[in-house]
C-alpha cells in the first residue's frame, strides 16, 4: 500500500522555480491516495507560474509512477485568476436632476471660478499658480480643471497617475505642490480628445465636483473653458460660489470678450471678484528692456468701467512657460514672477475670497 506521507515525501524533493519544493511552497491540494492510484491539484499563484511548474509537474509524476504499488498517477494544473480590477469609475454620464437651485459643496467653504472670455490669455496659468501661491501661504486649496474639452491642468501641475475609485463611485484626487487637484484629462488616455454633447460634458462636470472625495478645503479654484457655453452654464445654475475672477489680455479684441465673460456671470447672477490683467508686460532677459507686447492697462480701465476690482498685473515671461511646460508651477519656486502670484494670493485672503 502506497501511503499519504510517502507521496508527500517524495513531492517535497521536487524543486520549483524560485526555490523550494512543491510542498514547501504550499502548492499541492486535494492530494488523495487510495488502492495505488494517486491523484492531487498543483494550484500556482499566476497563469505564468503555472507555465513555469510544467517541467516540476512532469518531474513529480514520473517519479510518483516509480513507486512501488502505484497503479496510476493524475496531477492537474491550476492557477489563479489575474487579481480583481478596482471598480472603475464612467465620466460623461448624463447629469442627474437638481431641486432647489445652487447647492454647497460639503466641505468646502469657498469656490473661485477662473474664466475668460477668449482662449489664450493664460487662464489656466493663473489657476494652476494661483492655487498654489494660495496653497504656500497655508489656505487648503482643491484645484478642479474644468476644461473639459482641453484639459491642461495635469501637464501644468506634473501630474499623470489616473485618479483611484475604491467603490466605483468615488474618486480619490492626486495631490501636487501642495494643492488637492482632479482634471478629466487623468481619466482619459494620452491624447485622447473628449468628444462628447453638452449634456455628457454638464454630466461629467457634476461628477467630478460631486463625486471627488475633495476633504476639507478653504477653496476651490475652478479652471473654466473660455468662453460662455454649458460647462459655465451648468456650474452657475448647480454650484453655490463665492465668485469669478476674469482674465484677460490689455488688447481690445481680448477685452472684448471679457466684458462678454463679465455679462455672462451678471446674468448668472454669480458674483464677479474681479479682473486681472495676464500678460502685461515683458521685460527682455538681455537688455533689460520693458515692453507692452498686448498693450498695457486696458484691463485696469476695463475694470473701473464695470465698477470691478482691478485684481492686479501678471508679467508675459519665458519662465512661467517652462514651468508650466515641466509640472512646477512658477509659483511653487522663488523670485520676482512668483511673487506677482503670491501678492495676487495675499489680497484675495486679505478680502476674505480666499
Amino acid at each position: 500500500m502506497v501511503e499519504r506521507q510517502e507521496v508527500l515525501g517524495l513531492l517535497a524533493q521536487v524543486a520549483v522555480p524560485g526555490g523550494g519544493n512543491l510542498v514547501s511552497r504550499d502548492l499541492i491540494r486535494a492530494l488523495t491516495v487510495e488502492g495505488g492510484k494517486i491523484h492531487f491539484i498543483i494550484e500556482a499563484p499566476t497563469p505564468e507560474d503555472a507555465r513555469a511548474l510544467g517541467s516540476a509537474q512532469a518531474e513529480a509524476e514520473a517519479a510518483l509512477r516509480r513507486l512501488p504499488g502505484v497503479v496510476s498517477v493524475q496531477v492537474v494544473m491550476t492557477a489563479h485568476g489575474p487579481a480583481p480590477k478596482p471598480p472603475s469609475i464612467k465620466i460623461g454620464q448624463h447629469p442627474t436632476p437638481q431641486q432647489g437651485g445652487p447647492q454647497r459643496i460639503s466641505g468646502i467653504d469657498r469656490i473661485i471660478a477662473i474664466a475668460s472670455g477668449k482662449g489664450g490669455v493664460g487662464k489656466s496659468t493663473v489657476a494652476s499658480n494661483l492655487a498654489v501661491a494660495l496653497a504656500r501661504q497655508g489656505r487648503r486649496v482643491g484645484l478642479l480643471d474644468a476644461d473639459i474639452y482641453g484639459p491642461s491642468q495635469p501637464k501644468m501641475m506634473g501630474v499623470s497617475k489616473r485618479p483611484a475609485s475604491p467603490d466605483g463611485k468615488i474618486i480619490e484626487p492626486l495631490v501636487a505642490h501642495g494643492v488637492t487637484m482632479m482634471s478629466i484629462g487623468l481619466m482619459l488616455k494620452e491624447n485622447e480628445a473628449v468628444v462628447w454633447r453638452g449634456p455628457m460634458i454638464m454630466g461629467a462636470l457634476q461628477q467630478l465636483l460631486g463625486q471627488v472625495a475633495w476633504g476639507q478645503l478653504d477653496i476651490l479654484i475652478i479652471d473654466l473653458p473660455p468662453g460662455t457655453g454649458d460647462i459655465q452654464l451648468t456650474l452657475c445654475q448647480r454650484t453655490h460660489l463665492t465668485g469669478a475672477i476674469v482674465v484677460s489680455t490689455p488688447q481690445d479684441v481680448a477685452l472684448l470678450d471679457a466684458r462678454k465673460a463679465v455679462d455672462m456671470f451678471d446674468k448668472l447672477k454669480t458674483p464677479v471678484l474681479g479682473l486681472i490683467e495676464n500678460m502685461s508686460t515683458y521685460i527682455c532677459p538681455n537688455c533689460g528692456h520693458e515692453a507692452h507686447i498686448f498693450g498695457h492697462g486696458g484691463v485696469a480701465l476695463e475694470a473701473a468701467k464695470l465698477g470691478l476690482p482691478f485684481l492686479g498685473e501678471l508679467p508675459l515671461a519665458l519662465e512661467v512657460r517652462v514651468a508650466g511646460d515641466s509640472g512646477t508651477p512658477i509659483a511653487a519656486g522663488r523670485g520676482p514672477h512668483a511673487d506677482a502670484y503670491a501678492k495676487l494670493a495675499a489680497r484675495l485672503v486679505a478680502g476674505g475670497m480666499a
